[in-house]
């Protein structure tokens, strides 16, 4: 019998017997490694097929966030105020700034202000000569009149300080928003000051009685009194003592959408206020929706695609996932589809209707279809179409992104109302009503039975469930039919969708996550049983080579013997 690693050698002439690489000089541990070794393929394969998945889940989560980076950066841009730049210009900035939101109109306005508003100011005649100084004698009350309701502030201290009685005021609920104590130093003493809160000339603070105080009613003086501001806007008020007045320099309610900041007056003056789209912001505004969408694309794309790698087809860690599918064709979608609650522009002789844009690819907003080209599958801007259009109808630029469920009835008879938000979706709504003598009969929205109110009528289900519209034409016996449009913007739908993708309850990244969760908890457990496998093979081994290793060590211990035997008998 013979052996790489172990022979037995015979040779009664020679009297030499020899077993070698047994016994005590072979290291069994080694070789239990070794075929333990051998026997985790499976554990190896399934780690291996483990951090696939965990890899995708891991991807999964980066397209979570870009796109919640997405959604944030969009709820900043999804509604016309935040949209649409309005830019007014001022002819005398330190007389007069002015803002605008979106409902304004491009338009020019002059502006002449005859008086500031301003709030009354009481103070003390005299004064004391520190801010620790003590001017009550006895526990006092304090009581004040503004705007001509009287109010009193109780069981003020007996040797309240000076800053005391401050801290007493400005702390009372009392007193809280109608007025405030300050000090002023002249030099030698402190004064007490007290402030109306609130500008306009109906604000007046007097002091009618302060009880066990230093000061009395008496030494407080009017160092100023409370007024309304003066203005006159494009002529109006006619006439040199006819003004418009307002408790406060900041004017929002004159000229629609325009907020008015008064800071100097001259009656004799006339300031020009201009009005004007600030199409450079409303651009760069564009141009963020589509970078930041691209951001997401081009993390799609990678994830998703597919090369060639020394002639060979290699797909990505995502490649024909279906749920990054979904997500991509849902956001493409948005983009390329037209806006929800838009009508396709047309003219017929005279007569115009619907939205003059109502996709993305009137703007010059396309994606690219090129698959050699850098930006394939990416939002491509044509800036030149872009540029015409902002310079034609920047408005309707302005709706196509941020309509924010602008509602319009598309029908002379009956008006759009109101709608629930949060509960009413975009889209464009059939409405059919019939009247008898008694009112109105019966009334459908989408074909589905709506509620009636007088002449009001209000949807109770589907998708248009709360928006309300109203009869203007009440001839009995009659049916109406028509649309209403309850519009939102590209920016606002790209939101409301993300939205979903992104939830942390039935998105579908969140889903998948989940489903691959459960994956690789089942990985876990085949890999433990297979761990728990080798590790009873391991024992099984080690045992088995312990049983050999004693025999072995027996056979050493036999041949040592019968060494020694022949070598006896050779003598």
């Amino acid at each position: 019998m013979a052996d790489s690693s172990s022979t037995v050698t015979s040779a009664f002439t020679s009297g030499a017997i020899n077993i070698s690489g047994l016994g005590n000089g072979t290291d069994f541990n080694a070789l239990v490694d070794g075929l333990v070794k051998a026997e985790q393929v499976t554990t190896n394969r399934l780690t291996a097929w483990r951090k696939e998945w965990t890899d995708k889940v891991t991807q999964f989560q980066a397209l979570n966030t870009k796109m919640l980076s997405l959604k944030t950066t969009l709820e900043g841009m999804d509604d016309l105020n935040s949209f649409m730049v309005k830019a007014v210009t001022s002819t005398d900035t330190t007389a007069l700034t002015a803002s605008a939101d979106s409902s304004a109109q491009v338009s020019t306005h002059s502006v002449i202000i005859g008086q500031l508003a301003q709030n009354d100011i009481l103070t003390t005649a005299s004064g004391v000569s520190s801010l620790t100084s003590s001017i009550t004698s006895a526990v006092t009350n304090m009581t004040f009149t503004y705007a001509g309701q009287s109010y009193t502030l109780s069981n003020i201290g007996a040797s309240t300080t000076l800053q005391g009685l401050v801290n007493f005021i400005n702390n009372s609920a009392i007193a809280n928003g109608k007025i405030r104590a300050t000090t002023i130093f002249d030099g030698s003493v402190y004064h007490l000051q007290l402030y109306g809160m609130g500008q306009g000339a109906a604000n007046q603070v007097t002091i009618t009685s302060t009880g066990a105080m230093v000061f009395q009613p008496a030494a407080f003086n009017n160092t100023q009194n409370a007024q309304s501001a003066l203005i006159k806007v494009d002529g109006y008020p006619i006439g040199a003592s006819s003004w418009l007045t307002r408790n406060s320099n900041t004017v929002n309610d004159v000229i629609p959408g325009i907020t008015m900041n008064l800071k100097e007056a001259n009656s004799n003056a006339s300031i020009k206020i201009g009005i004007s789209t600030d199409t450079t912001s409303v651009k760069n505004n564009i141009k963020t929706f589509i970078s930041q969408i691209n951001e997401v694309r081009t993390m799609i794309k990678n994830i998703s695609k597919v090369s060639e790698i020394d002639g060979e087809t290699t797909g990505s860690i995502l490649t024909g996932n279906y749920g990054v599918q979904l997500i991509s064709s849902q956001l493409k979608d948005i983009t390329a589809d037209k806006g929800l609650g838009f009508e396709y522009y047309s003219t017929s002789g005279s007569t115009t209707s619907g939205d003059y844009y109502s996709s993305l690819s009137q703007l010059g907003i396309n994606t690219d279809a090129d698959q050699s080209s850098v930006t394939s599958g990416l939002l491509v801007l044509d800036e030149e179409k872009l540029d015409a259009a902002l310079a034609n109808r920047p408005d309707d630029v302005a709706l196509l992104f941020a309509a924010d469920y602008a509602g319009e009835s598309k029908s002379e008879d009956f008006s759009y109302l109101s709608q629930i938000t949060g509960t009413t979706k975009a889209g464009t709504y059939n409405v059919s009503i019939i009247t008898s003598a008694a009112g109105i009969s019966s009334a459908t929205i989408n074909g589905q039975p709506a509620g009636i109110d007088g002449w009001t009528v209000t949807s109770l289900s589907g998708d248009s469930r709360g928006l309300v519209v109203m009869l203007d034409n009440h001839t009995p016996n009659s049916t109406y039919t028509g649309t209403v449009n309850i519009k939102l913007g590209k920016t606002g739908e790209m939101v409301a969708k993300l939205k979903q993708l992104t939830s942390k309850t039935d998105g579908p990244l969140k889903i998948l996550e989940e489903n691959y969760g459960d994956i690789t908890d089942n990985i876990d457990k085949k890999i433990e049983r297979e761990q728990k496998r080798l590790a009873t093979l391991k024992s099984t081994l080690q045992a088995k080579f312990a049983r050999l290793d004693a025999l072995l060590g027996t056979l050493t211990q036999k041949q040592n013997q019968l060494t020694s035997t022949i070598t006896q008998l050779e003598k």
